[in-house]
């Protein structure tokens, strides 16, 4: 039977495995704070907040499981992180559970992977304002709010991380750790959506972000599988 999940084509093959992670509960999400900047994202005071390292570390332990089951070993492991404190934060705990080291090559910050900027008019303010954009989201995903990204802008910078990451590595296991609404963005890309805005459904958007659908892009289990980190 045909998955009723997904209306679009097939994703594409991939040469490696792929784990999406949100980061834990942070700071910003304490304070309610529109953190998406890189200049403020990369700011310690803007990390992970005690849950969220919990969180971090039982999502490390959950994931370590299941390549234990898989039967992948930890020297195949590759983890690219947004440069942002919130996601470093995660991805170190997580590297520290499966045993990578943070500080070798298999650890990466990219750049692509940061949060979605929304620009200087919501930096730093209260989260309720993101309705405002996701208004705009729903009505054309090439409009950016001014100063900021569009969703097709994020949806570019990730289509080509991906791009990148898959021609870099061959058989690995790849984790990516990144946020949330680029996440929401990320995965209408891979499922191969013709209109991204099809999957900003209401509640998709909330900052209790739950784990996504698998997508399935090989029968040997290439592809992609998701963690979501609940704040509740």
């Amino acid at each position: 039977m045909e998955d009723s999940s997904c209306n679009s084509p097939s994703p594409p093959i991939f040469r490696n495995r792929y784990w999406i992670l949100r980061h834990g509960r942070s700071v910003p999400n304490d304070r309610g704070l529109i953190v998406s900047s890189l200049e403020n994202g990369t700011k310690q005071e803007f990390g992970l907040a005690p849950l969220g390292v919990q969180q971090a570390r039982s999502a490390g332990e959950s994931l370590r499981k299941e390549l234990e089951e898989m039967g992948v070993p930890v020297d195949s492991v590759k983890i690219h992180y947004s440069p942002f404190s919130r996601t470093t934060e995660t991805a170190r705990v997580v590297a520290g559970v499966l045993g990578v080291p943070f500080e070798g090559p298999n650890c990466k910050a990219v750049v692509e992977l940061r949060e979605r900027y929304f620009g200087p008019s919501y930096e730093l303010l209260s989260h309720e304002k993101y309705a405002e954009v996701w208004a705009v989201d729903e009505a054309d995903p090439y409009i950016a709010p001014e100063g900021g990204e569009s969703v097709a802008d994020v949806a570019s910078r990730f289509a080509a991380m991906l791009s990148s990451a898959d021609m870099e590595f061959h058989g690995s296991a790849v984790l990516i750790v990144s946020h949330g609404d680029p996440l929401q963005i990320f995965q209408a890309v891979l499922s191969g959506t013709k209109k991204i805005t099809s999957f900003l459904e209401e509640g998709t958007r909330s900052l209790s972000w739950a784990p996504m659908c698998t997508v399935q892009t090989a029968s040997d289990g290439r592809g992609f599988r998701y963690r979501g980190i609940s704040y509740h």
